[in-house]
């Protein structure tokens, strides 16, 4: 039953990367601001989720079938992390498009 949430996770961020590296090139993964600003994520990201899903008092609960259960500090399941990417990945990427697009015109 791991199609309820961790085959749309990693499908989320293969069709994110598969997206810039087929369609929109950007380059926007050859940049460090890039990866500073997936740092800044995972710095909220980490206390936020991991307060949220921690196992000794969750405040969100995953049902284990849907999931691999792998879970990463405090306890926070590796596909939030997917989601994560995927989420601020594909807004950075249409942003740039948008962008690129305003300027050849």
């Amino acid at each position: 039953m791991l199609w309820e949430y961790t085959v749309p996770a990693v499908a989320a961020v293969v069709v994110v990367v598969a997206g810039e590296l087929l369609w929109l090139r950007t380059g926007l993964f050859r940049r460090p601001a890039y990866w500073l600003s997936m740092l800044i994520m995972l710095a909220f990201q980490i206390p936020v989720d991991g307060w949220l899903t921690k196992l000794s008092a969750p405040i969100v609960r995953y049902a284990p079938q849907v999931m691999t259960g792998l879970r990463a500090p405090w306890d926070i399941p590796v596909e939030d992390f997917l989601f994560g990417f995927a989420l601020i990945t594909a807004t950075l990427l249409l942003w740039e498009h948008h962008r690129r697009a305003r300027e050849v015109r």
